[in-house]
């Protein structure tokens, strides 16, 4: 992206609203169908006042040796939840909404929030981290629960 326009700050608004009524911590803009590499998240705790960020290009430039596992689920995948173990700190370089470039170091929950979204811009799911065994389970009961909801 070669400068944040009005339309793509709008575009960012929408997605924190959306990732807020969902309710979730984090979106990419894929998920939603559109082509641009844009990020919200915000892993606020419920007694905290809301903090969301949009993250424009977002590139993890370091990552620790020291392991997080959380349990992630997805809105793209709704009511599935595994384990998941990632880099237990990142650091990552972005466009922030007014258009400057920024270097933010994430941990906890913050850093595997980020790493999730970016692995939507690049195509992958949480899911892709499982075992084969595990994904085909929840695979199957995706199928599943999109054909009870094609006959509703």
């Amino acid at each position: 992206m070669a400068s944040i326009t009005d339309g793509l700050r709008a575009l960012a608004e929408d997605m924190i609203a959306t990732m807020q009524d969902a309710p979730g911590i984090g979106l990419a803009a894929p998920q939603i169908g559109v082509l641009k590499r844009l990020i919200v998240m915000d892993c606020t705790a419920k007694d905290e006042d809301p903090a969301p960020v949009a993250l424009f290009n977002p590139t993890v430039v370091w990552s620790s040796e020291a392991l997080n596992t959380y349990e992630e689920g997805c809105l793209s995948i709704p009511e599935m939840y595994e384990e998941v173990t990632r880099p237990a700190e990142v650091r990552v370089t972005f466009t922030d909404t007014s258009g400057e470039q920024r270097e933010e170091h994430y941990d906890g929950m913050w850093a595997t929030c980020v790493q999730h979204e970016i692995d939507h811009l690049n195509g992958t799911l949480f899911i892709d981290y499982l075992s084969k065994v595990k994904r085909a389970m929840i695979t199957g009961k995706m199928k599943k629960l999109k054909k009870e909801k094609a006959r509703a």
